[in-house]
């Protein structure tokens, strides 16, 4: 596991140092509400490792990254959520605001559609 970064939110999420409302916890990925929902159901999935974005993930990580698919895919599931989306910001301009990569998956609503 890459190391934790002591200045990031989601490492002293993943410590225990900060309390968080876990919905999904494995050996590489833990999953939360989030503070601010945009949506009825919004959660964020997040691989325990500081990895501060999709850009840092290396192609020895498929795996990891993968989890963290099947994860939103499984709190869709337990939520009862018929349709979700699920986001990942990146960078700065991407509107990344935490830099530890991680997942929103959104529902309970009906999403609006974009880009598509």
């Amino acid at each position: 596991m890459t190391a934790s970064d002591p200045d990031c939110l989601f490492c002293k999420i993943v410590a225990g140092e900060l309390p968080a409302d876990k919905l999904y916890e494995d050996e590489q990925v833990l999953a939360f509400k989030d503070i601010s929902p945009q949506a009825p159901f919004h959660a964020l999935v997040i691989p325990k490792a500081h990895l501060p974005t999709l850009n840092a993930f290396e192609a020895s990580q498929a795996n990891l990254a993968g989890q963290l698919m099947l994860v939103a895919k499984q709190l869709a599931a337990k939520h009862a959520l018929p349709g979700y989306r699920v986001a990942m910001n990146v960078e700065r301009e991407g509107g990344q605001l935490v830099f530890h990569a991680h997942l929103h998956v959104l529902g309970g609503r009906q999403m609006r559609a974009s880009l598509g």
